[in-house]
């Protein structure tokens, strides 16, 4: 890890930029000022410094606590500035409901990251490294109209995928990986049957400890991972394959470097980049599966049959042929948005379900009476035969049980930066075009107007008094309107089947001389919240 990497991951909120103002300070004081309102009709938020904004107000190791108790004082709409950069914080359910969901097409529009500029190669129209490094030096020494010159204003990237994207690129791309994932199984019994299939290689995996404590971190990723392996290249993987484990391996580890008090700082300020070790790290490890993946369309190509398409790969691959063979040379299906959308699927169909799977698991240890619950349902409704997803409705406390789990672990607290695709009046507030927008979904989950008891393991939470299931509006793990998952429907259905899987062949359980009080459910820090390392031992039932 390089000096710089040392003093930001180990920083305390007074010290992290201390550098950086010394070494900036003369440079702004005398010219640079801003408040955290340009006119009255802004949304409120705390006054922010010159250069730094409220960076040294934020807890960058879980920044969505912070913007939590900004709502509190500030209200549901609010202005941070993240260095120089402004970006306006959406908090409660309703608000982000009416944002999201009524306002659907004004900030419906992503704001990529500069981390996520640099690891996606865009299409159409490449980097000029003179140009780029001109505008990093501007970064650190000009103030135009009261904003920091940056290269999220000043230098266009075209970015590709499906995650990151905009405009008519984003809308082909999530509409083709829609409907082709559709195809190959996503939300039909196929799918159903693939899961299955998979939940039963974990099952074997799982007993090989027989009984001993161990971590559940790499076999449920690959668990998950091969079920979207199965839809985009139609067949999955063993998981000793090191090919296989590697690529998910390399995935999880970005998706933790990723949120790094370094990276946050980065973000805003791209000229510290060459000194900082994580961000080579993320760079090196995303080259590394671009490689792979690159490899594996290599021998696709090699058997591609148009008539027979194997999963998303191939879909795309021969749609692209067939505008090529028509002259259409200029459309969104280059190799670029393959490329890109494929590890867009991988990183957000894998992370996201297998941490909420581990946290599921992990609250069954911590509350087994909940657990024998479930366990007891299941017996009764089920016995020993194989769950389906057609069982849900009649196992109401198990989807609970799944439901509040997915609420209380809040595995992404704040939702990828939207921005607002024009000027826009908001509960009051001038909001303009291009702004960056922050849904804090942990607003959403924890409501306070909304759950009985926010900060509490309560399944009730989704069973009337009669114990049937109910669903609630402020479940929002998905986020919503226009950039909601694209995989919901996969997610929901692989929570299902392996949660109740697991459940039936296994009693969950602490490692020995650990009690379930003295369990740590304090996530880790990353992109997504996974659970703090840990081991759970797996005790055969069945």
């Amino acid at each position: 890890m390089g000096l710089l990497d040392a003093f930001l991951q180990s920083y305390s909120s007074v010290t992290l930029l201390g550098a950086l103002v010394v070494l900036l300070f003369v440079f702004f004081i005398s010219s640079f000022s801003f408040s955290s309102q340009e006119n009255e009709r802004d949304p409120p938020g705390p006054k922010p410094l010159p250069l730094l904004g409220n960076l040294l107000q934020l807890d960058l190791k879980r920044p969505y606590n912070t913007l939590l108790k900004f709502s509190k004082k500030y209200g549901s709409v609010f202005t941070v500035y993240l260095g120089p950069q402004k970006v306006v914080v959406l908090a409660g359910y309703k608000t982000v409901k009416e944002a999201l969901v009524n306002n659907a097409e004004e900030f419906g529009e992503r704001d990529p990251m500069q981390i996520i500029n640099d690891t996606n190669p865009g299409h159409g129209k490449g980097r000029i490294s003179f140009q780029y490094h001109v505008i990093c030096f501007l970064t650190t020494v000009f103030v135009l109209h009261k904003i920091l010159i940056n290269p999220y204003v000043l230098f266009k990237y075209f970015i590709s995928g499906v995650i990151w994207s905009n405009g008519d690129s984003w809308k082909e791309m999530r509409r083709f990986a829609l409907t082709n994932l559709r195809d190959f199984g996503m939300g039909k019994k196929a799918c159903e049957d693939k899961i299955i299939e998979e939940s039963h290689y974990l099952i074997d995996v799982f007993k090989k400890f027989k009984g001993e404590a161990f971590d559940t971190s790499q076999p449920m990723n690959y668990a998950i991972s091969n079920i979207i392996c199965s839809m985009v290249y139609g067949s999955r993987f063993e998981y000793d394959d090191p090919e296989f484990t590697s690529m998910v391996d390399r995935i999880n580890r970005n998706i933790q470097l990723l949120a790094s008090p370094s990276i946050q700082v980065y973000n805003q300020f791209p000229c510290i980049g060459k000194w900082l070790s994580v961000r080579n790290e993320i760079l090196k490890l995303t080259e590394a599966n671009k490689k792979q993946n690159l490899r594996l369309f290599s021998r696709l190509k090699e058997t591609l049959n148009p008539d027979m398409c194997r999963g998303f790969v191939d879909a795309f691959l021969v749609r692209k042929q067939q505008l090529e063979e028509c002259g259409n040379t200029k459309s969104h299906f280059h190799d670029a948005n393959l490329l890109m959308t494929v590890l867009n699927l991988f990183a957000a169909g894998t992370d996201t379900t297998a941490t909420t799977l581990r946290w599921a698991l992990l609250l069954m240890v911590k509350y087994p009476k909940i657990q024998e619950q479930v366990r007891e349902e299941l017996n009764r409704v089920i016995g020993s035969r194989q769950v389906q997803v057609e069982d849900r409705k009649n196992l109401p406390f198990t989807d609970a049980v799944i439901h509040e789990t997915q609420r209380l672990a809040n595995i992404v607290p704040v939702a990828l930066p939207h921005k607002t695709s024009q000027d826009i009046t908001f509960q009051g507030y001038f909001i303009k075009k291009g702004t960056t927008v922050y849904p804090l979904l942990t607003s959403v989950l924890y409501d306070e107007k909304e759950w009985e008891r926010p900060h509490t393991f309560y399944p009730a939470h989704f069973l009337d008094k009669d114990g049937k299931f109910v669903k609630r509006d402020a479940f929002m793990p998905f986020s919503a309107g226009r950039r909601i998952c694209l995989g919901e429907s996969l997610a929901r259905m692989e929570l299902f089947i392996f949660f109740t899987t697991l459940l039936q062949h296994f009693r969950f359980t602490p490692s020995p001389g650990v009690s379930e009080d003295e369990l740590d459910l304090t996530p880790r820090i990353g992109l997504t919240l996974n659970p703090s390392p840990h081991k759970l031992c797996a005790i055969p039932c069945l």
